[in-house]
């Protein structure tokens, strides 16, 4: 440990007196490269639909989402993420939908690209949009979640993202060895190039609640839960098994969900593994601090950037977050 002068040598707040200095000797920082803006996205045209729950927050028609990309070029952040919201005809309970190349993902992202070539384009691979019981993966005669039979489905979702193509597939559904399985089918499909930021420590947590009603997974789920194939909230060592096989299997990027509550795990990953890491700032994080904001309770902007802030002091390499356009404008204004 090192040793420091006592007081009164020694006075901490020293480096604390003004602007400049703490400036000079501030350990973190946050920038608009450091921000994924998750999206969501929806069929029709002229479409801003906004998610009660998420105040701010809107589902958009593509035409509507072009101008939302512009803006996030603009202001340098590098990543939007796209999350569908699919036609209730469309769902089945295999989420075949996942994988037609002429659906509204692989669709988006064309445009996007075509738009857009400097913004990266990143996609969940994820049936739970696409099922009609809401869960992430096929179910057996008993309701359980299968895992080899919706590896296999996976792997046609991140094919037909990577064809359309995207920069970025993130496997969300946290089967085992679906990672592996996605990296195989990429290299011998050619795609060697599309990355991979895995949800390598997804937690079966009740912060998800907002996005499951953006999404409209909540109705399909209904009681149901996901504690068979996401995390217990009360392991870390356990993640730190998951991001291992996530890395071993091919993995370029990791992810810790929830974000703040888990913070813990933000460090322990990155003290331990030294890859780029990534932890999101889920729905139901944004809508308690839209909530307390509009009530008075907190000030927006400064609660926001310092939420922000404590994830690159965890050791975050960027935060996925649905603050991430408020939060770019306030930056640019304080360079």
């Amino acid at each position: 440990m090192t040793l420091h002068a006592p007081f009164p040598a020694g006075r901490p707040r020293r480096l604390r007196r003004d602007s400049f200095t703490r400036n000079l000797v501030r350990e973190h920082a946050l920038t608009s490269h450091d921000l994924i803006y998750p999206v969501f996205v929806q069929e029709g045209q002229n479409k801003r639909d906004a998610v009660a729950s998420m105040p701010g927050v809107e589902r958009f028609s593509l035409d509507t989402l072009l101008p939302v990309a512009e803006e996030c070029v603009a202001l340098g952040i590098p990543v939007m993420a796209l999350f569908p919201v699919i036609d209730g005809a469309l769902k089945t309970p295999a989420g075949d939908e996942a994988f037609n190349p002429g659906g509204l993902i692989p669709r988006v992202v064309a445009a996007l690209k075509a738009r857009f070539p400097e913004l990266g384009v990143m996609t969940d691979v994820a049936l739970d949009p696409y099922t009609s019981h809401g869960q992430d993966g096929l179910l057996d005669d008993t309701g359980y979640v299968l895992n080899d039979p919706t590896v296999e489905v996976l792997v046609k979702q991140a094919l037909t993202q990577a064809e359309a193509g995207v920069d970025i597939v993130a496997p969300s559904d946290m089967m085992d060895g679906r990672i592996g399985a996605v990296r195989d089918a990429l290299e011998a499909n050619g795609d060697i190039h599309t990355r991979i930021m895995a949800y390598s420590a997804k937690y079966a947590s009740a912060f998800y609640g907002p996005f499951r009603d953006a999404v409209g997974s909540a109705t399909n789920l209904g009681k149901s839960n996901k504690k068979v194939y996401q995390m217990d909230p009360g392991n870390s060592d356990e993640a730190l098994r998951e991001v291992g096989i996530d890395i071993a299997e091919g993995a370029d990027m990791v992810m810790v969900k929830p974000g703040m509550p888990y913070l813990d795990i933000v460090r322990r990953v990155k003290d331990e593994f030294r890859v780029p890491t990534f932890a999101y700032q889920v729905s139901g994080e944004y809508a308690m601090l839209k909530a307390a904001a509009q009530n008075g309770w907190l000030d927006h902007d400064a609660v926001m950037l310092e939420s922000l802030l404590a994830f690159k002091r965890a050791g975050a390499d960027g935060v996925l977050t649905y603050f991430a356009l408020d939060a770019a404008r306030l930056l640019k204004q304080q360079r």
